[in-house]
């Protein structure tokens, strides 16, 4: 009963007008931009290398990393190759597109995340996210309204960052350790719930500093190893990329039939990799420090680049590569009832067992092809290391939520005990979720996804004009030859009270309110 309440929710949810929704936001959003994907790539990767810090607040690069740390996991492996196994090779040319068009969305998304920020009167950090710009871009026109859509979305992505999606990253993280070394899944539960513990505990800050040690060093590991299979299977690059193309787009006899289910799984899976879109991005980018808010809306566009076209491009090319992969006409998540081969449309030169389920399982058996023992290995500790980070970046988005919904309690013994139950539930989806079925973590997973990209997406609709004021102000200022500064009252921008306090010079809210925004980052 559970799993078609599940599986009818999500079918509800990922329909048509969502996956056409999102290209289309997105390729709206590169035009009225002006293509920054390509343009305003060099202030990406200089905003990395020269982005401010101060006490408060999280550098470019920090902020990037934290970012990756949400967009980078179980997506980039396992949903990559539930895509292939759904939606054919094909899927892999869709998940580009919408890794392409959503760094436009994702810019949009994640400038008005810095614009509307606020800074914690109790732990002196920036905090912001879409709850606090729904709120704030229209209250002088509709109070009721933006507080009321702010509040919806918080819930919202309180119950999916600490309820639904864990637990996805979680079972595939368990699945892939006892595929490796035969560990039981409610081993691999005890062991992350204890770290977990020890991480969420500790703020933005240790946050921060986790992501940026741990994510760069595994994606680069990983991305080395697909560059190794890359090199070792070179023969087979046309072949990889003729199949992913004729896939795409009906080309191929064997998967012409399912050129709409391509696009279904290319686009849904590459939403849930690189979240542009959803609204994960913009809590990360509000926790930077910058002078300017389209700076940090460029350093998570190029985290979108990062996360599809380089890791999940990676992992694409090992499964195909290898022909580990089966392609099946049942649309049933991953962990349904075991398939047969009727329900196979296209398999890969591999001869993968219909056995192997789709997700990690494919990867180690690809890697496995070209480095025998040592593919299950890898994947289970990349996959340990992804997951835990994902987790940890699912745990301070609710957490920022849920401040967002407290923050104006008086009675801060409650919102703290509060704070502590939001703990408390994310650890016990970790648990639940490592020794559940995979297809029950999958569903529930999309479901989140899916409802916070509803949300989200319209609501950037509507307030897409503060970020486009600070895309010309920045290109402006960066013409004139100046570091850019910000200050909305010049562009007209309203309810920006942090940035005008900022453009005054006036000391800010919080613990450190006896010290200047300026000190730490000032202007060039």
């Amino acid at each position: 009963m559970i799993a078609y309440l599940i599986e009818g929710a999500n079918g509800l949810i990922w329909s048509l007008p969502l996956i056409a929704g999102l290209l289309i936001v997105g390729l709206y959003f590169t035009i009225r931009t002006g293509l920054l994907q390509i343009r305003n790539l060099p202030d990406m990767i200089d905003q990395l290398k020269k982005g401010e810090v101060s006490p408060d607040g999280t550098s470019s690069f920090q902020s990037l990393m934290m970012s990756l740390s949400g967009r980078v996991g179980m997506g980039n492996i396992g949903g990559v190759a539930t895509a292939i196994a759904f939606g054919g090779p094909g899927a892999v040319f869709w998940m580009w597109v919408s890794g392409f068009l959503g760094a436009s969305t994702s810019f949009i998304e994640c400038t008005l995340g810095q614009i509307y920020k606020e800074k914690d009167p109790d732990t002196g950090e920036y905090r912001g996210g879409p709850a606090f710009y729904f709120e704030k871009a229209y209250k002088h026109k509709a109070p009721r309204l933006s507080i009321f859509y702010a509040i919806l979305f918080s819930i919202v992505t309180i119950v999916a960052m600490s309820f639904f999606l864990p637990g996805v990253q979680a079972n595939g993280m368990a699945s892939a350790i006892d595929n490796a070394w035969g560990i039981p899944t409610w081993v691999t539960a005890i062991g992350l719930v204890i770290a977990l513990g020890f991480i969420v505990i500790g703020g933005v800050k240790r946050i921060a500093h986790f992501a940026m040690v741990a994510v760069p060093v595994m994606a680069i590991a990983y991305i080395l190893i697909a560059l190794i299979v890359f090199v070792m299977n070179f023969e087979a690059i046309p072949q990889v990329f003729g199949l992913i193309f004729a896939s795409a787009f009906g080309i191929q006899p064997i998967f012409g039939a399912i050129i709409g289910i391509a696009v279904k799984w290319g686009v849904q899976r590459g939403i849930y990799s690189n979240e542009a879109g959803q609204g994960t991005g913009p809590h990360a980018a509000a926790a930077a420090e910058v002078s300017h808010p389209a700076k940090q809306g460029f350093a998570q566009s190029f985290s979108v680049y990062v996360d599809t076209l380089l890791v999940c491009s990676a992992t694409a090319f090992i499964i195909i590569s290898t022909g580990m992969f089966n392609t099946f006409t049942n649309e049933d998540y991953p962990g349904a009832d075991a398939v047969t081969e009727g329900d196979v449309v296209g398999s890969g030169m591999g001869d993968l067992s219909l056995s192997v389920e789709p997700g990690p399982g494919y990867v180690q058996s690809g890697l496995d092809a070209v480095f025998p023992g040592f593919g299950p290995t890898f994947i289970a500790f990349t996959l340990a290391f992804f997951v835990f980070t994902t987790i940890v970046a699912y745990y301070y988005m609710a957490e920022v939520n849920l401040t967002y919904l407290t923050r104006k309690m008086k009675n801060r013994l409650a919102a703290r005990a509060l704070q502590r139950l939001l703990q408390a539930l994310v650890l016990v989806s970790v648990a639940y979720g490592a020794v559940t079925t995979a297809g029950a973590a999958w569903g529930l997973g999309d479901i989140g996804v899916g409802s916070m990209a509803w949300l989200n997406v319209i609501g950037i609709l509507f307030l897409q004009v503060p970020a486009l004021k600070a895309l010309k102000d920045y290109r402006q200022q960066k013409k004139a030859g100046i570091d850019p500064q910000f200050d909305p009252r010049k562009l007209g921008i309203k309810n920006a009270e942090f940035w005008e306090m900022r453009a005054d010079g006036r000391n800010l809210q919080g613990r450190r309110g006896g010290e200047r925004e300026g000190e730490g980052a000032s202007p060039k």
